[in-house]
């Protein structure tokens, strides 16, 4: 890249409270003025009106439309032995007129997270088992997304569930790759 061709850095007022080992990837100005910015690190995603970085395994999905950036986030629901049940938090879109990389690396990163998924029916309904790499932490962090409808709590759904992580984690054992 030349040296004509190269991005500002972010500005001050939108750099976010990084932590230690945390460097930025890309940022884009948010809306018509960029009055604010969304930045991408090494460790997750930073996001206008957000207090806290959104971690890359905290992304359901991220589409990019050419203008907008509109995010999934996850939320947590229950917490089972081994994994999380979540659920898709409200979406949140951001409007990027000159988005540089932000777009690529979003992609990338959550794509990247992702070590393991596969839709799975379960009683009454169905469900999305997923195993994402956490940046800092050793192994899969696990989790089930049900598809609407599906009754999560009943006690054959739970059952089924904990039986097709479980093997899921068998397959994605470093011993059976």
């Amino acid at each position: 890249m030349g040296l004509f061709n190269r991005r500002p850095k972010l500005p001050v007022r939108h750099r976010p409270e990084l932590a230690a080992d945390e460097r930025v990837l890309a940022w884009a100005g948010v809306g018509d003025g960029g009055e604010a910015a969304a930045v991408a690190t090494n460790l997750g995603l930073w996001l206008p009106g957000r207090t806290a970085r959104l971690g890359w395994h905290d992304i359901l999905k991220a589409v990019w439309s050419g203008r907008e950036l509109t995010v999934t986030p996850a939320e947590p629901v229950a917490e089972r032995d081994g994994y999380l049940v979540i659920a898709d938090a409200p979406t949140e879109t951001f409007l990027l007129l000159d988005p540089g990389e932000l777009p690529h690396q979003v992609r990338a990163r959550v794509t990247k997270s992702v070590a393991y998924t596969e839709h799975q029916p379960v009683p009454g309904g169905a469900g999305r088992i997923a195993a994402r790499r956490v940046p800092g932490v050793d192994g899969l962090t696990w989790t089930v997304r049900y598809d609407p409808g599906t009754p999560a709590d009943d006690p054959e759904v739970v059952a089924e569930t904990d039986r097709l992580v479980a093997a899921a984690r068998v397959a994605t054992a470093p011993g059976s790759l």
